[in-house]
């Protein structure tokens, strides 16, 4: 178990298990940041709810990772990687707090992510996210992901463009 201090926060603990209180916080803050930034209703805090229940349940100690960034035992933001077989990962429940948005914590827990994609050679890596994410979206094209597919949903009570972006291994450079 790892359990990681930042010099960029000296308030922030990050850790890549859970700990009690863990899961039903991490529901609740995708619901209430959701609704209060975006409109989404409820079927999007039904939805995290499920999927994430989901992942937590059949969690594959090894494959599967998550960071939690805490600060005076409070979450603060998070990111997961759910192995998808195939030296495939699915990015997910990737969210900071208001009050750690714009100061690098996400970009933080993001790196954290990609240097654990690259150190165990993941050759894909796909997410699903909105059109309105757009600080999120800026991140992963930066690191080389790209837009795969979109699509127009209501599913979480508002229309939105949900958005599927992709990033893949570099080829090795052999012309050296």
């Amino acid at each position: 178990m790892l359990s990681l201090k930042n010099p960029s926060f000296p308030e922030i603990h990050i850790n890549n298990h859970f700990e009690p209180g863990d899961i039903g916080a991490i529901i609740e803050l995708h619901g209430r940041l959701y609704h209060a930034n975006f409109g989404f209703g409820l079927g999007f805090e039904q939805y995290v709810a499920h999927t994430f229940a989901e992942f937590v349940c059949h969690f594959q100690e090894g494959k599967d990772q998550i960071w939690i960034a805490k600060a005076n035992g409070h979450i603060k933001g998070c990111i997961a990687l759910i192995d998808r077989g195939n030296k495939t990962a699915q990015l997910r429940y990737f969210i900071t707090t208001a009050d750690y948005r714009g100061r690098g914590l996400g970009k933080l827990l993001f790196d954290f992510f990609m240097q654990h994609i690259r150190a165990h050679l993941y050759q894909k890596v796909y997410l699903w996210t909105t059109e309105n994410l757009k600080a999120a979206a800026h991140l992963y094209v930066q690191e080389g992901f790209y837009l795969a597919e979109q699509r127009e949903s209501d599913t979480f009570g508002i229309p939105l463009i949900e958005q599927k972006y992709h990033w893949e291994l570099p080829e090795p450079d052999n012309t050296k």
